[in-house]
């Protein structure tokens, strides 16, 4: 048996899809898993002994208009990669329009996606699975895999660090034996805690913070690091891949994050996780179990406005409102 997962991007909502890999695998032990995944994020999911095959494409830069013979050559490459994989089982867990064209690609006896996809997706389904709509992103993979015909015996994620990530970040770290994790950026701004208020929880804990992201968030870093004393903070920027991310938070103490991807890595650790919330909804996108599991916790200001999943905002006061004496109350218990 041959299945095709399609789950491009981001990297938080690949984190939420690893308990259906896990699902399927299981209900379908011989069976050949392979997964559509967008380059970028192609570290999180190499290695993993439940997949087959990974099968890359240039997401991001199938949007710029100057490659778009590029683009297209590739796009006719990934086409014909696919008719020749001959799969029994295709499942769409993205629900846009470039997903449901992969889909639409790839010849197989079933189809499956969300009853509620976007762009018009869901109309290249055999079956069209429906989900409820407030439910967590973890609990609707779920669900598809049961219209898969998965059995859900227990909800667990199948990510683990490789040995040589861990070297690296031992490398990075020098002689630093206890940390904390911090998470400054988000692909929202209005996601973002600011970075005063990060620097005030920094020079608030007693064992060094490492500061981690992409190169383009350097800026939040310095920022942070000009507002802390002494050499709590240490950054991390730019200087990991997926795998070296992955290492640096499972040997943390515990990770403070706004809600991103990274956080989702620590949830599916279980790594003690300080989630800070603002205009999205954390019993969609939260830490996964975070209202009965005692390594996670939520903080998000209590005024009417929120969650309103804006990406712009006058006011920010969901976020702003939120005090470094808060998130260290909640941090404190871990260290």
């Amino acid at each position: 048996m041959k299945i095709l997962i399609i789950k491009p991007s981001s990297l938080g909502d690949v984190i939420h899809a690893l308990p259906f890999l896990k699902a399927l695998k299981e209900s379908f032990p011989h069976a050949e898993i392979d997964w559509v995944i967008s380059r970028g994020l192609k570290g999180i999911l190499e290695d993993n002994p439940l997949i087959h095959e990974l099968i890359i494409i240039n997401k991001d830069e199938w949007k710029s208009i100057e490659r778009i013979p590029v683009t297209i050559k590739e796009i006719f490459s990934l086409k014909k990669k696919l008719q020749s994989k001959q799969y029994d089982m295709v499942i769409d867990l993205q629900g846009l329009l470039r997903s449901g064209l992969i889909c639409y690609f790839t010849p197989a006896t079933k189809k499956i996606g969300f009853a509620d996809a976007r762009e018009g997706s869901r109309y290249f389904y055999d079956s069209k699975v429906s989900v409820q709509p407030d439910s967590h992103a973890v609990d609707k993979c779920l669900t598809v895999a049961k219209a898969a015909g998965a059995k859900i015996k227990d909800i667990s994620f199948p990510l683990r660090p490789g040995k040589e990530a861990g070297e690296s970040v031992n490398k990075l770290l020098g002689n630093i034996d206890e940390y904390v994790v911090i998470v400054p950026s988000a692909r929202w701004m209005t996601k973002r805690w600011p970075a005063e208020d990060f620097a005030s929880l920094i020079n608030r804990t007693p064992i060094p913070c490492v500061i981690t992201g992409s190169q383009g968030d350097r800026k939040i870093a310095e920022k942070i690091a000009s507002f802390t004393t002494g050499k709590q903070a240490i950054d991390l920027c730019g200087k990991t891949g997926l795998k070296e991310l992955t290492a640096l938070i499972a040997g943390s103490k515990a990770v403070v994050s706004n809600d991103s991807g990274p956080m989702h890595i620590a949830a599916a650790l279980g790594i003690p996780t300080i989630a800070i919330f603002g205009p999205t909804d954390p019993l969609k996108t939260g830490p996964y179990g975070w209202q009965t599991n005692r390594n996670f916790k939520v903080i998000r200001a209590d005024i009417s406005c929120r969650p309103c999943r804006n990406k712009t905002c006058k006011e920010f006061i969901c976020m702003s409102s939120i005090h470094a004496e808060t998130v260290f109350a909640a941090l404190k218990e871990y260290l």
